[in-house]
């Protein structure tokens, strides 16, 4: 359960009524955008309010009438989902701050430069994002963002969502790492070879082929053969 001084106060009416209840703000925001969360931990407060910040608390003709129910968490449940979200300008800032970064690392990841095949570095995309003027609501899904991000910085800078296969080649004495090369992506295929040594073809998003490379450098010191492989 969320403490009450970093709560915010969601608010819905209904019949002409007010209700509002003490919540997390980003765990309200995920289960408004249909995560499921337990009620229990979005909640500061367990009670429902005509006025939160004044204390008044809703009667129990009130939430009949508004919602045919006196359960709490199919109360709090609608008043999450079908109402406001009342965030103070310090937690707006932060929650769009946070939106923002989450964005720029999508684009870095996913993204590159269809000219010459390579990544984005994030600077890049964030000065890009500062030019087009892209405005980050913390209230809409990430997805969305990322599409408007997408759409307004392509006149500025080239840029793709696509993804590479890798060949990889990894010597029999360091094989032990492979696990954690299938972690980065998706393995395509698979051979063991006469000599102990494992070859796979990996598919990973576009913009973490730096990441990719130095990671198979760590795990074979630098003994692993790959090769890019065209489409």
């Amino acid at each position: 359960m969320v403490s009450l001084d970093d709560a915010v106060i969601a608010r819905f009416k209904r019949h002409g009524l007010t209700f509002e209840i003490f919540v997390d703000p980003e765990l309200a925001l995920s289960f408004k955008h249909g995560k499921d969360l337990p009620l229990e931990e979005i909640l500061a407060v367990e009670d429902v309010f005509t006025d939160a910040a004044a204390g008044d608390r809703a009667s129990e003709t009130d939430l009949n009438t508004a919602f045919e129910t006196l359960d709490l968490p199919t109360i709090a449940a609608r008043i999450i989902k079908e109402g406001e979200l009342q965030l103070t300008a310090a937690q707006r800032k932060r929650m769009q701050e946070d939106k923002r970064r989450q964005v720029i690392n999508i684009i870095a990841r996913n993204g590159i430069n269809p000219q010459t095949m390579t990544p984005h570095p994030p600077q890049r995309i964030e000065r890009a994002m500062e030019e087009a003027g892209v405005n980050i609501d913390p209230f809409k899904r990430t997805d969305d963002l990322v599409n408007e991000a997408m759409k307004a910085i392509r006149p500025i800078i080239p840029i793709r969502f696509e993804e590479v296969r890798i060949a990889v080649k990894i010597p029999a004495a360091y094989t032990s790492g492979i696990y954690e090369l299938k972690n980065h992506g998706d393995l395509i295929k698979e051979e063991w070879q006469n000599d102990g040594s494992w070859i796979g073809i990996i598919k990973i998003p576009a913009g973490i082929q730096d990441e990719f490379y130095g990671l198979i450098n760590r795990i074979t010191k630098g003994e692993a053969e790959t090769k890019l492989l065209k489409e």
